[in-house]
């Protein structure tokens, strides 16, 4: 049954139906099977049924690659991409597009009532027809979303999408908004094989070190180097995944929103780290003050209180008539500046990932049809990504040492 999903992932087939007519009349299928023609409600149970074993075969799979030595360039790019799930938009409600949805049946039910008082005032008029079955109903749909609206409030990620409970409403690509999964992977940049993968429910930063970790666990390795988008930029992620012996490449963002205030950006305040101090763009020092923490991260706060109150160009620098600017630096700033030096120093890198990680995305994609995700919750949608990993894994290798190649290295 796995050689059956395999070769159908490998051909574009993942539905149990289209499996069961294929194993009928495909002729590499009958040779495949031995004749053997399951029919679709026992080739979606070995699925739905056989998840830990089809984990342990893909992770199998990633150990034979890591045996033969394709791992030996331990650099590896991680990144998120949505897959769409079996959960249509109009199926996924918010706060906002359940109080939409209320404000309109209401003032559809006004409207009702008010032609019914209007067809009671002049019974003659035939123009104007109330149907009582469909005030019936909005009342109806109206007591459904007032309940609806308490169960969104009261979840936790306030959304609530009916047909697949576990997926939820994400940005896409362009900013548009698709019910999907969030499928993370770790590619290596040499052979661009899938060392591990993840799906998750919320966007990509805060996922670094969940992959990076699998990472070091499948190939056994601590001594890695990671490269990601600036989506995964988040200063206690990057410091916990160094801290377990990795190097870490992400672009630094900005998020001040200096620009739009049109005052100086923080990059035009250079910092001294033998006196620890800021030099502002006016040529002032501002020393270190104090120590604050803001969303669980330590910071120094660096301040000129006469410098600034004196400058002369002050209105370029704050758009606050009394309080000074002033400079906050994470405790561990150090290792970002060494990481956005590294990437500096080799502008090759994001273009190095974006070659590496994005290819096997498109690909598994492409198999997969307009449709992506065929099946519902996250366990399935897993044991679903377990399948298109190792056929793509496969797939890889054979590309990279043949068929007969592989197939001697596998009876090893």
């Amino acid at each position: 049954m796995l050689k059956l999903y395999i070769y159908g992932d490998l051909n574009r087939i993942q539905s149990s139906r289209r499996l069961e007519k294929e194993s009928h009349r495909n002729v590499e299928l009958m040779w495949l099977l031995e004749r053997l023609k399951p029919d679709f409600k026992t080739i979606a149970n070995f699925r739905k049924d056989n998840g830990k074993g089809i984990k342990n075969v893909c992770r199998e799979f990633v150990d034979l690659c890591r045996q033969l030595n394709m791992f030996n360039d331990p650099v590896f790019a991680i990144d998120g991409s949505k897959f769409k799930a079996v959960n249509n938009k109009s199926k996924n409600y918010t706060p906002s597009k359940v109080q939409f949805h209320i404000d309109r049946v209401e003032k559809s039910i006004q409207k009702y009532l008010g032609q019914m008082d209007t067809k009671d005032e002049n019974e003659k008029e035939t123009d104007t027809t109330v149907s009582a079955s469909k005030l019936a109903w909005l009342e109806q749909r109206l007591i459904e979303l007032k309940a609806l609206e308490v169960e969104v409030n009261a979840h936790p990620d306030k959304q609530i999408s009916q047909t697949d409970p576990d997926a939820r409403l994400m940005k896409t690509h362009h900013m548009e908004r698709q019910v999907c999964y969030n499928v993370q992977t770790a590619v290596d940049t040499k052979h661009h094989l899938i060392v591990a993968h993840d799906i998750v429910m919320t966007t990509d930063r805060g996922q670094l070190t969940l992959v990076a970790e699998q990472v070091q666990e499948t190939l056994d390795k601590k001594d890695i180097t990671i490269i990601a988008d600036k989506g995964y930029f988040s200063r206690i992620d990057i410091k916990a995944t160094q801290d377990l012996g990795m190097t870490v490449n992400i672009p630094q963002i900005d998020t001040s929103g200096a620009a739009k205030k049109g005052i100086f950006n923080k990059s035009l305040f250079k910092y001294d780290k033998e006196k620890d101090m800021y030099i502002c763009p006016a040529g002032e020092e501002l020393p270190h003050q104090r120590d604050v923490t803001e969303r669980g991260l330590e910071l120094k706060v660096y301040v000129n209180f006469y410098a600034c109150r004196d400058c002369k160009i002050r209105d370029k620098c704050t758009t606050s008539s009394k309080e000074p600017r002033k400079m906050k630096r994470w405790v561990h700033e150090d290792e970002i500046d060494a990481m956005q030096q590294r990437l500096d120093d080799n502008p090759d890198i994001p273009v190095l990932r974006k070659q590496t990680v994005e290819h096997p995305f498109g690909t598994i994609k492409m198999w997969m049809g307009a449709t992506h995700f065929l099946m519902k919750r996250k366990k399935n949608v897993s044991i679903e990504m377990n399948l298109h990993v190792l056929a793509y894994n496969l797939k890889r290798m054979m590309t990279i040492m043949g068929t007969t190649g592989l197939m001697e290295a596998i009876s090893q």
